[in-house]
């Protein structure tokens, strides 16, 4: 996987092209169209349709790492996701082949056809899951597929939720609260849902950290909204200097939401 030096130098593990790896997560959001509804809008959700949630996992036996995508990363679609607004419900999660060292983990996968009509809330809720033996962690928006033990409570209704409802883990990887959280997202409250893909590397500790939702530790912060504009860069906190963020695996994709 590629890895950060202390320099922040991106080593080839995870790409073979290094292309721009400027930091740009903290760069603002572009406008790209009109306005939608003002924000906090009464009434019943303009969207319509489903949001088909895709999350794909990745794990690497050599570093004992994994680490999980729910947009196509903006630099490496070997990660890629088939995240999507349609008038369909997705059933299976559509994942990329991993880039060889980082393979797709099936029974992580999972994807959650949210109807968009359902509620005035898309409640986003984030759980991530460490196992301090190898300072391994992932993220779950969405229940796996395959085990559900790593379940989250993400859904649209019509009240809006402060509190994550995340599985217990494998007693292996256990819930870390502190970079776990939920976004209610007001449907009514722009034209376009801007989910923020932002990922996180640690050389020092060989292990991935990704974020959807602003946690607890806003060092991991995103940009993730909904908006009367298309955003198209990630917005993402800086990290703690030991995690950085790689911009090659961060992303942002914006969907309209009718």
């Amino acid at each position: 996987m590629m890895r950060w030096t202390v320099r922040r130098v991106w080593r080839p593990m995870l790409a073979g092209a290094v292309g721009v790896c400027a930091f740009m997560g903290t760069a603002a959001p572009a406008s790209a169209v009109a306005p939608g509804p003002a924000e906090g809008a009464e009434g019943a959700p303009a969207a319509s349709g489903y949001l088909n949630l895709h999350q794909c996992s990745y794990y690497a036996s050599s570093l004992d790492d994994h680490f999980s995508t729910f947009v196509t990363p903006s630099g490496d679609n070997r990660y890629s996701t088939g995240t999507k607004r349609s008038t369909t419900a997705d059933t299976t999660a559509a994942c990329g082949p991993g880039n060889g060292n980082h393979v797709p983990i099936p029974i992580l996968h999972g994807v959650k056809a949210l109807n968009l009509a359902a509620g005035r809330y898309l409640n986003l809720q984030q759980c991530d899951y460490y196992r301090s033996a190898s300072t391994d962690r992932f993220t779950t928006l969405v229940t796996p597929s395959g085990d559900n033990r790593y379940s989250t409570g993400t859904k649209v209704s019509n009240t809006p939720e402060t509190t994550p409802t995340c599985g217990p883990g494998n007693g292996s990887h256990v819930p870390n609260p502190g970079l776990s959280g939920v976004k209610a997202l007001d449907l009514n409250a722009g034209r376009y849902l801007n989910l923020h893909q932002c990922v996180y590397y640690s050389e020092r500790l060989r292990s991935h950290l990704t974020s959807v939702v602003t946690a607890p530790d806003a060092r991991y912060s995103t940009g993730t909204n909904v908006s009367g504009t298309a955003d198209t860069r990630p917005v993402c906190g800086p990290g703690n200097g030991d995690y950085v963020q790689i911009p090659l695996l961060s992303a942002v994709k914006s969907l309209p939401l009718s």
